[in-house]
């Protein structure tokens, strides 16, 4: 299986340089670049190394920027820069290009290897009427991942097989460039090379130049008898050097992903098309380790091994919602529920006060009151354990989380930070504060939330409204009362039915805002109230919705965060970041809204096949930004161009979630059949 293209696309510098490749180890550290062979962002590299994983896996620095590779042929050095690139490949997870030179004909893959923050990259010469001497010119940093030019002092010293570096005056320990054979020249000291354009940065409205540190030349012949070379860069003391066994090694990784999810689905994976398997593959770079200490209590000693989700590359960290959404599908779905329960228990150590924490800050070990500013998080986690608890009847972890489980309703019910708090009156939540964002539309420019939605939220409330039906079961199942819990919910539904606007056809997207009104813009949050459960709303008021989003919001790509015909409505996300923050909530397009969106067109009109043709485009989606995955956001105007993160954590697992889930609807419908 393998996503590929060829010169058209490759031998386009314009073309090559928006498609971007990525690839991870399962720790937070990865390697990003184009399929060009150009660096445009701060984020592309080849080693970006979580060096403080697994108790951080968000704090990344590049290492290894790039390999300047250039090939001797007939007497003249040839820069291998995208002009000579006649075809690029996603093998699984493993980028692989095809250069052509006259006749010669040589390819490269790169890949990292899981758990360990090493990155080889292996180039075999396929053919060639004569030996070949391949260069390559290392250039190194020591700097985050977000960029900068802060030029550390960094020391090189020869070793067996390469070059040792060592950064002096920053968090970062040694590292090394090797390969596995060839000689290697270390450079002068301190020759660093500057001014290196970064044109996607700059389109950002961000500082678009970068330096790196020229490290080491290693040159190799390249011949029938010789063909191959390996190159490592890693933070390990001995990282491995035989490039064929690495490879080897992250494809029998890859192939076990697959693995599972087969066995998962037997009968579904055998009809999946090749971009829901690519999904698969895609679902394991956004899962990674992470330790905490006991209770989240530093003082307590050592960490416990746990897992969180990153939520999306190459910039975010792990973030409790997403990790919550993004759950279900991309570990329940590829039948790693192990891995669920090891996040579940994670994020269950850091609730307080009866929240799970927005983010885990980058740099940080312990959370402060901050890090808790969101009001859904900690109900998409009990929707995550139901969804957890429905796929494996696993009752031991719900036994063994329920008095947290306990503590969320108490604290929803008696009212905790930011105004969150039960409404008696309509056995509502209602939530937030002046300058504060506790959605999952949580723009901020300069002090002014762009959407600061203070009141009673429509899917916070359907999110409400399952957690308290979810705690009954749950209760019955600890052996717990449950009629609190029941009563809470019947409340709950019957309060639910405020948010309907009989003159709109849709729901409020806000209730009892600050002066009293209700915000009835057209916006998607309305469809989990549909999505999620059966019974919030009537079965022609649940048509009415699916069919009002499907008409103003639905793209072939997800679904626009607001109406078209809304004045607020802003359909280009683009320029500074003060500008695309004011677009990010008002008409751009959420890839993630795509899985909802499906499941509740596939529920209220009994067609899964229908609603399946809804997620095709995304296989299309899958060779147009990061290769391989589903971006965070898109234009809200056709051609709905791809925005934001290349690779988007809740994004891929919903879509994933919807397609397994609709096939199955679909199944039960073709066995009911008479």
């Amino acid at each position: 299986m393998a996503i590929s293209f060829g010169s058209e696309i490759t031998g386009d510098l314009a073309r090559g340089q928006e498609r971007e490749w990525l690839i991870t180890n399962g720790l937070g550290s990865y390697g990003s670049g184009t399929v060009a062979g150009t660096r445009t962002r701060a984020y592309h590299g080849l080693l970006m190394a979580a060096l403080r994983a697994p108790a951080d896996p968000c704090e990344r620095t590049l290492l290894v920027a790039a390999l300047q590779e250039a090939l001797e042929v007939g007497g003249r050095s040839i820069p291998l820069e995208h002009p000579w690139i006649v075809s690029f490949a996603l093998e699984g997870t493993v980028p692989t290009w095809r250069y052509a030179l006259g006749d010669a004909l040589l390819e490269k893959r790169l890949w990292m290897q899981p758990g360990a923050h090493t990155t080889t990259v292996f180039y075999r010469l396929l053919q060639a009427s004569q030996p070949l001497r391949l260069s390559l010119t290392a250039l190194v940093n020591s700097r985050s991942h977000h960029g900068g030019i802060p030029r550390p002092e960094i020391s090189l010293q020869a070793v067996s097989h390469g070059v040792r570096l060592v950064p002096q005056g920053t968090v970062a320990p040694p590292f090394v460039v090797l390969s596995d054979r060839g000689a290697t020249t270390l450079a002068s000291p301190g020759e660093w090379c500057g001014g290196f354009a970064l044109p996607a940065e700059e389109e950002r409205g961000l500082p678009s130049r970068d330096d790196h540190l020229r490290a080491c030349r290693i040159t190799a012949l390249l011949s029938a008898e010789a063909p191959t070379l390996t190159v490592v860069a890693s933070t390990e003391r001995e990282p491995p050097l035989d490039g064929e066994r690495a490879l080897q090694g992250r494809r029998v990784h890859d192939a076990a992903l697959l693995a599972r999810w087969q066995q998962a689905h037997p009968g579904l994976a055998k009809e999946a098309p090749p971009w829901v398997e690519q999904l698969v593959l895609a679902a394991d770079q956004f899962v990674v380790a992470r330790t905490t200490p006991p209770e989240g209590r530093p003082e307590e000693g050592q960490g416990r091994e746990g897992r969180s989700i990153l939520a999306g590359y190459p910039w975010f960290g792990d973030w409790g919602r997403d990790t919550m959404i993004s759950l279900p599908g991309l570990t329940l779905v590829t039948g790693r529920a192990a891995i669920a329960a090891q996040i579940l228990r994670t994020y269950g150590r850091f609730i307080s006060q009866g929240m799970v924490p927005n983010c885990f800050p980058e740099g940080r070990e312990t959370l402060g009151e901050g890090d808790y500013n969101t009001v859904d998080a900690t109900l998409w986690y009990v929707e995550a354990l139901r969804l957890y608890h429905q796929a494996t009847g696993d009752g031991a972890l719900i036994r063994e989380l329920f008095p947290r489980l306990q503590e969320i309703v108490e604290a929803h019910c008696q009212g905790t930070r930011h105004g969150i708090r039960r409404d008696p009156a309509d056995g509502l939540l209602r939530a937030g504060e002046e300058g504060l964002q506790l959605t999952w539309m949580d723009a901020k420019v300069n002090g002014e939330v762009i959407t600061p939605r203070i009141g009673k939220p429509v899917e916070v409330n359907a999110l409400w409204c399952c957690a308290l039906r979810t705690m009954v079961p749950f209760a019955e199942l600890c052996g717990k009362p449950s009629e609190g819990y029941r009563d809470l919910a019947a409340a709950a539904e019957r309060g639910f039915q405020r948010f309907w606007n009989a003159a709109a056809g849709w729901c409020f997207d806000v209730l009892d805002q600050p002066d009293g009104s209700h915000d009835g813009a057209l916006r998607p949050n309305q469809l989990l109230a549909v999505a999620l459960t059966d019974g919030l709303l009537s079965a022609e008021q649940a048509r009415q919705v699916v069919g009002v989003c499907g008409q103003h919001l639905l793209t072939p790509v997800g679904l626009r965060s607001l109406d078209p015909r809304h004045p607020g409505y802003q359909g280009h996300y683009g320029g500074s970041p003060l500008e695309r923050d004011r677009a990010y909530h008002q008409g751009t397009v959420w890839g993630w809204w795509l899985g909802p969106y499906a499941l509740a067109h596939g529920r209220v009109h009994g067609d899964p096949q229908g609603a399946l043709h809804l997620l095709e485009a995304v296989g299309h989606h899958l060779v147009t930004a990061g290769v391989g995955s589903i971006s965070e956001i898109f234009d809200g105007e056709a051609p709905h161009w791809p925005r934001g993160c290349i690779a988007q954590a809740w994004s891929v697992a919903e879509v994933l979630r919807a397609w397994v889930a609709l096939r199955g609807m679909g199944q039960a419908v073709a066995e009911a059949a008479p």
